[in-house]
């Protein structure tokens, strides 16, 4: 093109080929660190091989440029299944196939394996963000058809985000997690300070037992973070890991280059009893948030899972003044120890339109049943109300 300042897309095949300032200068442009978005997570999960063809993740990034200069990126990937991801479409998928389409391969949006929200268009702050973004979205579908792709998934994004894909054709859903929030606590017994009493009362006690047996707790962060340490979380997410999904997602190399790169982005709290490590749990350090991401163990004990994934992540986050603890997918249990019900969002392109009108259908339930569930939960929370002395 003649135009200097015109906005050009291209496709990559690894993160490693957009340098790790203009990478970070998109990801982070308001000067809020999430890590997950950082350059150095996308290169050690796929310099790895973690997030790689033959795991089914095969890097295409859309990458804007404009002038030559890199304005916007859009992480992204080309696969041929739906694991790792958190927002499940396997219905979509089967019922796709058995009406005789292909559902794979599929383009997803997201940071693999790892359900923590953040921003998915990453726009350089000096650059013109609707313009870029409404080519990065346009860029999505054209990569789509490019590529024989039966959909575009982009999952856990921002709020506005969602609503600004919605108006590209995009299909809009919904979902929940769990996130603790700080209302300023200056420590955890402040925070305790707010629950019903029997909340309050068993959260005591819950922390009093996980230590029974002479269990210490550990919380490591930066140089702290010992090779010894590394190598017995990475046991610990092994055999977790396997229990639950068959075959853990992330191997011993991303461990090794996020130490390297990433170690003060972590938290890694660590159990120990009769002079060895026994439990841990691994958690990444945002500019205004903790993001609890994976836990393991080799022995088993009442509670530790709460006190080492839950109770230290709060007490860390108000000890670094954190807004918020993200802890992951799932889990209900969360509740009674504070994290209360959050709406996340996932913005889907469906290229076929009788599977796209089936989705859309389908979400606009899903959606009402989502905001149901979150006002209802949120209700159950275990906060005093306003007549409770206790």
């Amino acid at each position: 093109m003649t135009d200097s300042h015109a906005i050009t897309l291209e496709a990559i095949s690894s993160a490693g080929q957009i340098t790790a300032d203009d990478w970070n200068a998109c990801a982070h442009p308001d000067g809020q660190y999430n890590p997950f978005v950082s350059h150095a997570f996308f290169t050690a999960l796929e310099a790895s091989g973690s997030a790689a063809p033959r795991t089914g993740w095969a890097p295409r990034h859309l990458v804007a440029r404009s002038g030559g200069k890199v304005t916007g990126i859009v992480p992204c990937y080309l696969k041929n299944h739906s694991q790792g991801e958190y927002v499940f479409d396997h219905g979509w998928a089967d019922a796709y196939e058995r009406a005789g389409g292909s559902y794979y391969p599929k383009l997803q949006a997201s940071v693999p394996f790892t359900p923590a929200t953040g921003p998915r268009l990453l726009v350089r702050r000096d650059a013109d963000a609707t313009q870029v973004c409404d080519h990065l979205a346009a860029g999505l579908i054209a990569l789509c058809n490019a590529t024989h792709a039966s959909s575009v998934h982009v999952t856990f994004a921002r709020e506005d985000e969602w609503t600004f894909l919605a108006k590209h054709g995009f299909l809009q859903r919904t979902d929940q997690q769990f996130h603790w929030h700080n209302q300023g606590y200056a420590t955890f017994e402040d925070f305790l300070a707010t629950l019903a009493s029997r909340h309050r009362k068993a959260i005591r006690r819950e922390r009093r037992d996980a230590l029974a047996d002479g269990i210490t707790i550990h919380p490591l962060t930066g140089r702290d973070i010992t090779a010894e340490a590394w190598d017995a979380f990475f046991e610990f997410y092994m055999e977790t890991g396997s229990r639950k999904w068959g075959r853990p997602y992330l191997t011993r190399d991303f461990y090794h280059r996020i130490a390297a790169t990433m170690a003060d982005d972590v938290l890694l709290v660590m159990a120990r009893r009769d002079g060895r490590w026994i439990a841990g749990a691994i958690n990444f350090i945002g500019s205004d948030a903790l993001f609890g991401r994976h836990w393991g163990a080799i022995e088993h004990h009442p509670f530790l899972h709460f006190e080492v994934c839950y109770y230290q992540a709060i007490d860390f986050a108000i000890q670094r003044g954190l807004k918020r603890v993200e802890a992951g997918a799932q889990g209900e249990h969360k509740i009674a120890r504070g994290y209360l019900p959050q709406t996340t969002y996932s913005a889907h392109y469906i290229a076929d339109p009788a599977l796209r009108r089936a989705v859309r259908d389908y979400l606009k339930h899903e959606r009402g049943y989502v905001q149901d569930a979150v006002r209802e939960l949120t209700e159950a929370g275990p906060f005093r109300k306003s007549d409770d002395n206790g």
